[in-house]
């Protein structure tokens, strides 16, 4: 589905990163950033069967026999070629070790299928917090015909991988889908969101067919 976009960076008060070549550094510093969140989507530590922390306090890839000094750079690892050389080969050598199972048709799924009509109504609030000085911004997004058990869904996305404008690692993207309103996007600073109980939460009103996500974010 087409994803609208709102630019956060002409409006006011917006400041935009100046521009430049990217040194061999920076451009491994991205490629890492894109490689952890990538995995942070895909992957659940707590059921990673190769992911162990160590009395050190460092991490360990068991596969791998790799030593990270946090959580970004273990999943930035699983990306890479050695980790995903070595899940094939355990993957291929535990296939050939398996016992052949008599293969049971499987059950068939019926999903549904909606005709998209539009995108939805929102608004969006800025806030400041004057004790803790966080940046807030308040979602509204309406969904007046969302579809019968449907409940909307949002998540973030890197500049790297939209592709409607040349990436910006300054800027990351809040996705929001309901079935069956057009997937919306809003374009916002790339910074440390705070994922704290009482900073990040999303209420869904059943009545007014309305969701209101609200997030802080680190200076």
């Amino acid at each position: 589905a087409a994803c609208g976009t709102m630019d956060f960076q002409h409006r006011a008060g917006g400041k935009t990163g100046s521009g430049g070549v990217a040194s061999e550094s920076e451009a491994n510093r991205d490629r890492r950033e894109r490689l952890r969140q990538l995995a942070l989507e895909t992957i659940d530590l707590a059921k990673d069967p190769y992911f162990m922390k160590n009395h050190l306090g460092t991490y360990e890839c068991k596969l791998c026999l790799t030593l990270h000094n946090n959580e970004g750079s273990y999943l930035a690892h699983t990306q890479g070629k050695r980790h995903q050389a070595n899940l094939a080969r355990r993957t291929a050598r535990d296939a050939k070790d398996a016992p052949i199972q008599p293969q049971t048709e499987r059950p068939r799924v019926d999903y549904k299928r909606f005709v998209k009509i539009g995108r939805p109504g929102y608004k969006v609030t800025k806030q400041r917090n004057s004790e803790t000085r966080q940046h807030s911004l308040l979602f509204q997004i309406d969904y007046p015909e969302i579809g019968d058990g449907v409940v909307p869904r949002h998540r973030f996305m890197s500049a790297y991988e939209q592709r409607l404008e040349p990436p910006d690692r300054n800027w990351q993207y809040l996705l929001f889908a309901a079935e069956p309103y057009e997937t919306i996007g809003f374009k916002v600073p790339s910074r440390e969101v705070d994922k704290s109980e009482s900073r990040f939460w999303t209420h869904w009103n059943r009545d007014t067919k309305q969701v209101q996500p609200k997030l802080f974010v680190h200076l």
